[in-house]
């Protein structure tokens, strides 16, 4: 042990006996190249206080800093950061050591803090189902076909996905994968047709582009193949509103009065105009332009009767679409205005009879609005219900919602601010449940899936799906309302 006593001083030398030991390994490695000897020591000792790790508290002191004698300079004591808390080597006795036992207690305190952390993380909201994962950047729309049984989404990686959802419940979905036009990236989209074609708002540089996506054609060889032909472009529209973005793209199959069975989509532009599209040829069916600043959103009826846009006021302009007798578009004329917020409409929605638009404010309420009046004889709508947006931040103000979304049998208000998610009663004005959390991002998009949705072993579930710039989509189930 030469290498011990040339290092440390006389007065050190009393070690405890397994020390010697574990020294003796260390000093028989080849020694780090420094042109100080001391350096090499030092380094070498410090690597045997690491590797003994049955050190006492006394012994770690006596040993680092006198590795700095011997004209080395100051000592570097606790340099290469020892934690301080040490196990006792095997074969030696246990000793009692006070400073160590706080420290040991901090430290399975720290450790069962963290594992409680990621036990919190894991434990989902009792409402929420799945989550549809595998995007490349933000979710920016998705929307459920009429069966309920396909959900597409728009991804700003410049991919459409087209999920099917056999069961909500299911470890994994299928998906089709539609890549957009090189340089595109999808803001919105509408099923058109059923489950087998969706038309595609894209953002270029040059501006907005309008794509329907179809079945392609099936070539010779994929009757011996099992996977499906590819969607192709039917109809395509560039510099559609002037090469404004398009914020939303609404779609329905237009059955009251006349209509032929189409559907119709709605796109709402970031400026003030809204363009009816026919859905299977592309076709422009009528123009608006709300006179409002700009928009925020436009919605159709589900029956095809009536569009509605909430804009930088508070009023909310209503249109009729006129169909003519062979079922096509006549006109769209505006009919209604919905008069009696205090501020700008931020979202709407149609109930799923038609009869009925709820619009959220940021004056702070929500109103339901009756809209099945003789407007020809000057009658205005009326408000039905008035409720509070029962959502406040931290000093108490009343938060606005972003987004709604109605359930298909119109009882439940799914509402949206930021990351957090509300399910209303639409009866009461009630909260249901809320998900203070539900993406780690603000939500970018909401929609009830039509139909109820098979899920595992509980049966048909409505689902409710929300998109994210988190790059998730999650999908939720409906919560049980009070009996009445």
């Amino acid at each position: 042990m030469d290498t011990y006593r040339r290092v440390l001083p006389a007065s050190s030398q009393t070690m405890p006996p397994h020390l010697n030991s574990q020294i003796a390994l260390v000093t028989y490695n080849p020694p780090i190249f420094s042109p100080n000897p001391f350096v090499t020591h030092r380094f070498t000792i410090n690597v045997v206080v690491v590797i003994s790790l049955g050190l006492r508290t006394s012994a770690l002191s006596r040993i680092s800093c006198s590795a700095g004698l011997n004209g080395s300079g100051p000592s570097n004591c606790g340099a290469f950061g020892f934690s301080g808390r040490y196990n006792r080597p095997v074969g030696s006795k246990k000793r009692s050591s006070k400073p160590s036992q706080p420290i040991t207690r901090k430290l399975h305190a720290k450790a069962h803090s963290h594992a409680s952390d990621k036990d919190q993380n894991k434990r989902h909201h009792p409402l929420d189902v799945n989550t549809l994962k595998g995007h490349g950047d933000a979710v920016t729309g998705l929307c459920f076909s009429s069966d309920g049984r396909s959900l597409a989404t728009a991804c700003a990686d410049g991919v459409i996905r087209v999920f099917k959802l056999e069961d909500a419940s299911s470890k994994s979905f299928k998906f089709l994968r539609i890549n957009l036009p090189a340089g595109g990236h999808p803001t919105a989209l509408a099923f058109s047709e059923g489950a087998s074609s969706i038309v595609v708002a894209s953002q270029t540089l040059s501006g907005c582009s309008l794509y329907l996506y179809g079945e392609g054609k099936p070539s010779n060889e994929t009757k011996q193949q099992t996977k499906l032909p590819l969607p192709e472009i039917k109809w395509e529209r560039h510099k559609v509103h002037d090469s404004r973005g398009i914020l939303t793209l609404y779609g329905t199959t237009a059955n009251y009065g006349t209509a032929d069975g189409s559907t119709i989509i709605a796109s709402c532009s970031e400026g003030t105009d809204i363009t009816l599209w026919h859905g299977k040829t592309g076709k422009i069916l009528g123009n608006v332009d709300t006179n409002q600043l700009k928009n925020n959103m436009a919605a159709i009826s589900p029956n095809g009767r009536f569009i509605a846009a909430a804009a930088f006021t508070a009023d909310v302009k209503v249109w009729e679409i006129v169909y003519s007798k062979d079922g096509s578009v006549k006109e769209v004329s505006r009919v209604m205005q919905l008069k009696g917020h205090k501020s700008a409409v931020t979202w709407l929605c149609f109930a799923p009879n038609s009869e009925q638009i709820i619009t959220a404010s940021k004056d702070g309420s929500i109103r339901v609005w009756n809209i099945n009046v003789r407007y020809h004889l000057d009658e205005d709508p009326k408000t039905l219900k008035m409720f509070p947006i029962p959502l406040h931040n931290s000093n108490g103000a009343t938060l606005f919602y972003d987004r709604l979304s109605i359930s298909p049998d119109g009882r439940i208000l799914a509402a949206t601010h930021g990351s957090t998610l509300q399910w209303i009663s639409v009866e009461t004005g009630k909260v249901l449940d809320t998900a203070e959390k539900a993406h780690d991002g603000d939500i970018t998009c909401i929609s009830w899936a039509p139909k109820t949705i098979p899920m595992g072993g509980d049966g048909q579930v409505l689902v409710l799906a929300t998109a994210s710039v988190d790059k998730k989509v999650k999908l939720w189930a409906a919560p049980s309302l009070p009996s009445s």
